[in-house]
């Protein structure tokens, strides 16, 4: 089973569940919105990816952020606890795919690469 994190409004997650139920994948979506953000997952998350490329710096949720909100986040624990308060400072979308990897964002050459492996 592949898992889609993210926002349903999202245009890239939007973009990635579209192209994943193009392949005939089974596919399960977490809504951050409305089943909160897996605080069990994080670390693994952020272990995989990075605080730099997890926490969305370029997205409106971070743009709103004061300035010692945004300051704060220096390290793992830092950037855990705003993911958990604004769920949309999470880049999207993250997948877990049915081996147990995971991709963040979207693109269809990445998601073709990694459909192959499955």
């Amino acid at each position: 089973m592949i898992t889609v994190y993210g926002i349903p409004n999202c245009d890239t997650v939007k973009k990635a569940r579209a192209w994943l139920a193009e392949q005939g994948l089974d596919v399960a979506f977490h809504d951050f919105k409305k089943q909160g953000v897996p605080d069990d997952l994080l670390p693994a998350w952020l272990k995989a990816f990075g605080r730099d490329k997890l926490v969305n710096r370029s997205g409106n949720t971070w743009r709103k952020l004061d300035d010692a909100t945004k300051a704060g986040v220096v390290d793992d624990a830092a950037a855990i606890a705003l993911m958990l308060a604004e769920p949309s400072v999470i880049k999207r979308p993250v997948v877990r795919w049915a081996d147990g990897s995971l991709t963040l964002g979207f693109t269809p050459d990445a998601f073709a690469a990694k459909k192959e492996t499955l």
